[in-house]
């Protein structure tokens, strides 16, 4: 018994190891955060902040033109992903690197690291861009990976609970089960039970601590929940442009 849960052990641990490229995301993450709390006197950060973040007012004219916002075109396109590697304090980069670590890991590994990059990008964009269109005149920066990391947790829905899949009973036998279980249609994805189960929670939860601004772990104001909702639906429709699995 005690020889078949170890082999049971380690035929599980290539799924809990975190993938480089979710790695060096993560990493950048946290060493931009501590460059910023431990390195930077208060002036220099809200420069960074002003630069990094994602502003929707730096995108009104007079706005714009009347905080003079830092950066010029050039921050007007990266904030449109930078924004995703800054965040308010330790717990809330730790609650999103877990989640990204969770949910991003098996992506990666069914993706590859160029794949992983330009998903991470693309959810990120669309996260900032559903956050402009709800918040256009907004001068509150928006920071942190949630978006992105939204997306990931769509992309990952559309194959976890497949039959072998990484999240399915007998995928935990299969150390590759995620390179080649078959995805998912999103018309599956939204038919199938377990799916729209974890997609109705987590849109409801968003919703919900936004809308409302109940406090989570880690955020300082209101949370950003369109953009989650956009970096969401983004993973969810653009995964099968990225996905390398036939289907």
């Amino acid at each position: 018994m005690a020889a078949e849960s170890l082999k049971n052990l380690s035929q599980r641990e290539p799924i809990l190891n975190i993938p480089g490229v979710i790695a060096v995301l993560s990493g950048a993450m946290i060493l931009i955060h501590a460059v910023r709390i431990y390195l930077l006197d208060p002036e220099t950060d809200l420069q960074v902040l002003l630069t990094f973040a994602f502003i929707p007012g730096r995108f009104e004219r007079s706005l714009a033109a009347s905080w003079g916002f830092p950066g010029g075109v050039a921050a007007d396109i990266w904030s449109f992903v930078s924004y995703a590697f800054l965040h308010a304090d330790w717990t809330h980069l730790t609650v999103n690197v877990l989640w990204f670590v969770v949910f991003g890991s098996p992506v990666a590994r069914r993706f590859g690291p160029v794949r992983t990059v330009a998903f991470f990008i693309a959810t990120a964009a669309a996260g900032a861009a559903a956050h402009l269109a709800a918040n256009g005149t907004q001068i509150a920066p928006m920071i942190g990976a949630s978006a992105a990391v939204s997306g990931f947790t769509a992309a990952a829905v559309r194959f976890m609970f497949q039959q072998g899949g990484p999240f399915s009973p007998s995928g935990w036998n299969d150390p590759d089960a995620v390179y080649h279980v078959r995805a998912h249609s999103l018309m599956e994805t939204l038919r199938d039970g377990r799916a729209m189960s974890m997609i109705i929670v987590w849109v409801v939860l968003n919703v919900v601590f936004g809308a409302v601004s109940l406090p989570i772990p880690g955020a300082e104001g209101q949370i950003a929940w369109q953009a989650h909702l956009g970096g969401f639906v983004a993973g969810l429709v653009l995964f099968r442009f990225f996905d390398p699995v036939p289907a």
